[in-house]
């Protein structure tokens, strides 16, 4: 049902200077795997066959990743190091990645529309800064499980934040429909714990309809000059059509250097990482 998937990694990872100058953010390694591949293995394990990177022309060595290096492949070939891309392989042979350049930073909504032409039906987004753990389905899995049951709705993935974080979030205010299901009434983009509806925030798993692209269409960058996808989703929530799922899971902010630091430390202790 969802066979495309659009990573918006065109940002410049400002908080993670000097590295980033001119190693992306999304390569940045947890332990020896970088960010972006958690995110496209996470895609792949859903059955999504399309990977769409949404880039700049500084991230080269996103789309280096992602190809073969035969030069490597035959360095290692008959060493104990022959298994350790085993895994990235299976991805870059079985997978079709897109790469788009956002020319400029304009807000996550405005990187999403970039997709726009490659788009025909519904599709998911990751943002490969949150990464999550689940010990049995991944958070975007959860997302399209509830998207099969209710396939005339976009679905955001929400978690619960402490007070002193919700200014960094879409919060949303929301009905709860069964168990761990929200329908969405209206949302905020990063809002003061005044202005918050509540504490429930969406982190980067989405499940969206193309039609969130002729909002896009018109919408109006906000004060800070960026186009959200917030704008669009409010839209859609209107006409009642954006349900959330509050994930089973563990995310980390690994676009800030204390997330980073303790996803490395719990990949490591957990071992999830061979």
């Amino acid at each position: 049902m969802i066979d495309k998937c659009v990573f918006p990694v065109a940002g410049l990872g400002t908080r993670f200077l000097p590295v980033t100058k001119s190693v992306p953010k999304e390569m940045l390694p947890i332990l020896s795997t970088p960010l972006i591949e958690f995110a496209v293995k996470e895609a792949y394990g859903c059955g999504i066959s399309e990977m769409v990177m949404v880039t700049n022309p500084s991230k080269e060595s996103i789309f280096n990743y992602f190809q073969e290096n035969e030069e490597l492949n035959e360095m290692i070939k008959d060493t104990n190091k022959s298994n350790s891309l085993s895994a990235l392989k299976k991805l870059t042979r079985e997978a079709k990645f897109s790469y788009l350049y956002q020319k400029e930073a304009l807000g996550l909504g405005h990187a999403i529309h970039q997709a726009k032409d490659y788009i025909d039906g519904p599709f998911a987004v990751i943002l490969s800064d949150d990464l999550c753990s689940s010990p049995n389905n991944s958070v975007l899995e959860q997302l399209i499980n509830v998207y099969k049951k209710n396939p005339d709705k976009c679905i955001v993935a929400l978690e619960e934040v402490p007070d002193e974080h919700i200014h960094k979030y879409g919060i949303v205010d929301g009905t709860v429909v069964k168990d761990n299901i929200l329908k969405i009434n209206s949302m905020i983009e990063k809002p003061t714990i005044e202005e918050a509806p509540s504490n429930l925030a969406i982190i980067g798993r989405y499940i969206l309809l193309p039609e969130v692209f002729k909002i896009l269409d018109t919408t109006i960058a906000d004060r800070n000059g960026e186009i959200q996808i917030t704008t669009a989703l409010i839209e859609l929530a209107k006409k009642g059509k954006v349900l959330g799922c509050k994930y089973s899971g563990k995310r980390f902010d690994c676009g800030s250097v204390d997330g980073y630091i303790d996803a490395n430390i719990y990949f490591r202790d957990k071992k999830l990482i061979s």
